[in-house]
């Protein structure tokens, strides 16, 4: 990511490259946001169908909208840094989708290829509202993750992005304490952070670690 807007910045191009970014949760958006925004025009898509728990998935969704309206209002982070106003697209609740991917796979160990396939279904809508929106490029918020596989999204992304001919950033947000700063940016900003991933079976592995 770093390589590509270096990139950008030296051609000098006028016009503002735009990104879909796939947001699992206000927290992670934090870091990603505030690193990108000085630089894309940025359209966060909160698809999220692993989130099983309807009143949970729009307790996260309205703080995703609440913490964007709040940037857009004070016009950034609070630096002297750039900032592009950031849009925001709801995206479909459908978790029987997310059912689909896991099937046969419910016993997997978390971060395994159960996870694998939840990373792949969200990438892939990520894609194609990319694809239909003519987006320069499309990632996500999961590499924030100490808990997800940075390597693997990336691969995930460069794949999907051949498949439906828009450019993947790639991105590995939790480098050079990325995921520190999303804790700082979350206290800052009153954010809801969530005590598991989003699927029952990452809530199940919660629960039994509490026990």
């Amino acid at each position: 990511m770093d390589n590509i807007i270096k990139a950008l910045q030296q051609e000098n191009i006028k016009a503002t490259p735009s990104v879909l970014l796939h947001s699992c949760c206000a927290p992670c958006s934090s870091t990603c946001l505030e690193q990108l925004t000085p630089y894309f025009d940025v359209t966060v898509l909160y698809y999220n169908p692993n989130i099983t728990d309807k009143g949970e998935y729009d307790k996260r969704v309205l703080e995703e909208q609440r913490f964007i309206d709040s940037l857009n209002d004070a016009g950034g982070f609070g630096t002297d840094m750039p900032f592009h106003r950031i849009s925001f697209v709801d995206g479909r609740y459908a978790p029987s989708e997310f059912f689909d991917i896991a099937k046969g796979y419910e016993q997997c160990p978390e971060g395994g290829e159960r996870c694998f396939r939840c990373y792949e279904l969200r990438l892939r809508e990520s894609a194609i509202v990319a694809k239909e929106g003519k987006y320069d490029y499309f990632t996500t918020t999961l590499t924030l993750s100490p808990l997800k596989n940075a390597e693997k999204l990336n691969e995930i992304g460069q794949d999907l992005a051949k498949q439906y001919n828009v450019a993947f950033l790639p991105s590995d947000f939790k480098k050079k304490d990325g995921y520190k700063r999303s804790i700082e940016l979350s206290k800052e900003y009153d954010l809801y952070r969530q005590d598991y991933c989003g699927c029952i079976y990452s809530k199940r592995k919660d629960f039994i670690r509490q026990q």
